[in-house]
């Protein structure tokens, strides 16, 4: 067992299921230790970077767990203040990575990444410089050291290990980060593929809402979808697939049930992280995959 429940979900060929947080405090932390969701999914793309929030968070889940698995807290992974348009968008914005990575969470998800260059820079911003698997392609890691102990004390490891194994999985087979994308308009559809093959990443999304925007339509974001929705939505679904990359989508049909739209995900669209805004709904999923690591 790892440190990271949803990448030990994803090792096992399981979907895992993530709800959001209702603040970020320590008390809310300690109310969702033992959270019937597999991971933490929290919004910094569009509100208030609580970088010290997110900190009384993680000891809250830290000072109430382990997890009914033996986790010891459920994954948390964040978004960022800043997008992914360039290669010096990110540069410029590596404090975020490493601001928010010092708190103990267990993933960053990108925004707008519309370059293969830029995922690199984004990846080589979460890791250590001493880090050498995948520099080839990879930069150079640009996270410095000094801040480690605060993250290994909620991993519940030494800082000397904690440098080790805070590196993005799959890239390295040790890795307990989780690193994901937002391929979600029209401007990154072209170098979908080149994007997706870039070490490091584990999950990614074609943001539905954003994407349907960047063709010009406001209000695309559930199905039924017009085609250029259904095209885009397929362009970054198969460069996932041909790169064994987590699919992460919502579905929101008003003519299916929960169950149905669970169907869906999973069967119609392979997907392997989902959200869910209930147990109940999480459960069905669990059930129809299989599921035994226990919530």
């Amino acid at each position: 067992m790892g440190i990271n429940k949803c990448i030990d979900l994803l090792k096992e060929g399981q979907p895992f299921y993530h709800t959001p947080t209702p603040e970020l405090s320590y008390d809310a932390g300690r109310e969702m230790a033992q959270t019937w969701a597999d991971m933490v999914l929290i919004d910094f793309e569009h509100h208030h970077f609580d970088i010290g929030g997110l900190y009384q968070f993680m000891r809250g889940l830290k000072d109430g767990g382990p997890t009914p698995s033996g986790h010891p807290t459920p994954a948390v992974v964040t978004s960022l203040p800043h997008s992914a348009y360039s290669v010096e968008e990110v540069r410029y914005n590596a404090w975020q990575m490493r601001h928010a990575l010092t708190t103990g969470i267990h993933g960053l998800l990108h925004t707008h990444v519309q370059s293969p260059e830029a995922t690199k820079w984004f990846v080589a911003a979460c890791r250590y410089p001493f880090q050498t698997i995948g520099t080839d392609i990879i930069p150079e890691g640009i996270r410095g050291g000094g801040g480690q102990r605060q993250p290994a004390e909620i991993w519940g490891v030494a800082p000397r290990e904690y440098v080790q194994i805070a590196d993005p999985w799959p890239m390295n087979p040790n890795g307990e980060l989780m690193l994901g994308l937002k391929i979600e308009d029209r401007h990154c559809l072209p170098f979908a593929e080149q994007t997706a093959a870039v070490p490091g990443i584990a999950f990614a999304e074609w943001g539905p809402g954003d994407m349907g925007m960047s063709f010009g339509d406001p209000d695309a974001h559930d199905p039924p979808y017009p085609d250029f929705m259904d095209n885009a939505l397929n362009i970054v679904k198969t460069a996932l697939e041909n790169n064994n990359i987590a699919f992460y989508a919502a579905w929101q049909d008003e003519e299916m049930n929960n169950e149905q739209q669970v169907d869906q995900l999973i069967d119609g669209l392979g997907c392997k992280m989902i959200g869910a805004l209930t147990r109940d709904i999480a459960d069905y999923g669990r059930a129809k995959t299989g599921r035994t690591m226990p919530v």
